[in-house]
């Protein structure tokens, strides 16, 4: 145990001096005149942003909580609307053939469009309002739902099937009780992608004439010349992914326990 202690110890260090040399590096190469900082604002300097953005509206027109309040929101929804959609639909397609001979050749086709080529026909169909930004993650967020689901359910044990049915259970039985508990592990993984996909496509789906939002923040960022702006946004949306990943594997470990043997 006390082994155990010093080893998470020591990574824990390791991870904190690692971050400690890159953020020491990015500072002294700006300081230096290594970087210009018209290109690149040195940390100080994007923590007095942050610290302003706080609670001042300049430049963009909204406080920091104000964009990350919007953004959360867009992701969020979509992302929940995916999951919902996404992880039944792949289900049903992995273990009915009927339905997988129905939907897959037109999954397959969908499936390699990126969500930025819906921006046009969506602005067409749609407009510019939250709809439209809310498919725009929709489509980003549905897939990796969707073909994990599928391949969860596929790789069901067919030992444990053939089990299920020797003791006389319905064909329902078997795909609620043995086929779908079976897949959760690859519908986490599907849900963590998505849950990466939704944040990691937000910035696009925020360029449809956006007014607030971390997106519209770094894109106006970038029209003021402002590196500061740009990389707290940036780096409010990774801190947000990674807390929600924690939470989502929080609540993994609650769901599938078993994907988490010491």
């Amino acid at each position: 145990m006390e082994n155990k202690k010093r080893t998470k110890t020591k990574y824990f260090c390791l991870s904190v001096l690692g971050l400690f040399l890159f953020f020491g590096i990015w500072e002294l190469s700006v300081r230096l005149g290594w970087v210009s900082d018209r290109v690149l604002s040195p940390p100080s300097t994007v923590v007095e942003t942050f610290i302003f953005k706080l609670s001042n509206v300049n430049p963009d027109g909204s406080t920091l909580p104000q964009h990350f309040l919007q953004s959360l929101r867009l992701a969020l929804s979509s992302f929940a609307v995916a999951v919902v959609i996404g992880v039944p639909l792949g289900w049903i397609m992995g273990y009915y053939k009927w339905a997988s001979w129905l939907l897959n050749p037109l999954f397959e086709i969908i499936r390699p469009i990126p969500p930025i080529a819906w921006i046009p026909i969506i602005i067409l169909t749609m407009g510019i309002g939250m709809s439209a930004k809310m498919f725009i993650i929709f489509v980003a967020a549905f897939v990796p739902c969707v073909i994990n689901s599928y391949l969860g359910i596929r790789l069901t044990d067919q030992v444990r099937i053939n089990v299920a049915k020797t003791f006389g259970a319905s064909d329902w039985e078997i795909f609620t009780t043995v086929c779908i508990p079976s897949s959760m592990n690859m519908v986490f993984t599907g849900v963590r992608l998505s849950l990466n996909a939704s944040w990691t496509t937000l910035c696009a789906a925020e360029m449809l004439a956006a007014t607030r939002g971390l997106g519209y923040m770094i894109q106006l960022g970038r029209t003021l010349i402002r590196p500061d702006i740009i990389i707290v946004g940036m780096f409010t949306i990774g801190f947000t992914g990674a807390l929600l990943n924690k939470v989502l594997g929080m609540f993994e470990k609650k769901v599938a326990p078993w994907r988490y043997r010491e």
